[in-house]
């Protein structure tokens, strides 16, 4: 149980989510581990709603469960509500869940990390979702999983204040990128998708094919 415990703890990825001046880009590589590379097409950044969706990273198990969990609530909620949800509305009830998950007794930790945007009456939010459920809402970039530390030295470099859906694009596969060289647990591919206007669009999905050729 130990060793079954010990693989799951090496689990990782790269999610990064940002903010634009005319939405929110999220992105995330596409490789699942545990010990060893397992998926190598795996999705980890989720529609919810018409105008918010996430992006998860941890144990795969419990993420895909909150996942699916809260993409229902919102459904539920938006019936008894009568109108959209805020996203700081999802973001709470997703803060909530994730608070119960931690703390339940399990002979496997349940430690997902997400990143949840979108955009509602008041405009375009990125809420940074912890393991331990804290909340907190962001004002331009986030990111998450064991490849963060890499994303991050390319975004707190290459970010500016109101860049284009565009440029946003571009920066986010530039920060995944940078981890899926340095990172053995980031890599595979890489999933792109914005919330604007218009509602959640996949920009970009992309499988990367680490194999020689004779």
């Amino acid at each position: 149980m130990i060793e079954m415990e010990e693989n799951y703890k090496k689990t990782g990825t790269t999610t990064i989510g940002l903010k634009c001046r005319n939405g929110v880009v999220l992105a995330a590589d596409k490789r699942a581990g545990a010990g060893i590379i397992v998926d190598k097409r795996a999705q980890k950044v989720y529609k919810i709603t018409d105008y918010i969706a996430l992006t998860m990273a941890g144990t795969a198990s419990d993420a895909q469960l909150i996942t699916k969990l809260i993409t229902a609530e919102l459904k539920l909620m938006e019936i008894r509500k009568d109108r959209p949800v805020s996203v700081k509305e999802a973001a709470n009830l997703l803060s909530g869940i994730v608070y119960q998950n931690i703390r339940r007794p399990s002979m496997i930790p349940g430690i997902s990390h997400f990143i949840l945007a979108g955009k509602d009456s008041k405009g375009f939010h990125i809420f940074d979702v912890y393991p331990d459920g804290s909340l907190s809402e962001c004002s331009d970039f986030l990111s998450s999983g064991s490849g963060s530390v890499m994303a991050y030295g390319v975004l707190e470099t290459l970010y500016t204040e109101n860049m284009s859906i565009e440029e946003g694009i571009k920066l986010a596969v530039k920060g995944i990128n940078a981890a899926i060289q340095r990172d053995m647990n980031s890599g595979d591919g890489i999933d792109v998708i914005t919330i604007t206007d218009t509602g959640v669009k996949t920009a970009l999905t992309k499988e990367i094919q680490n194999k020689i050729e004779i």
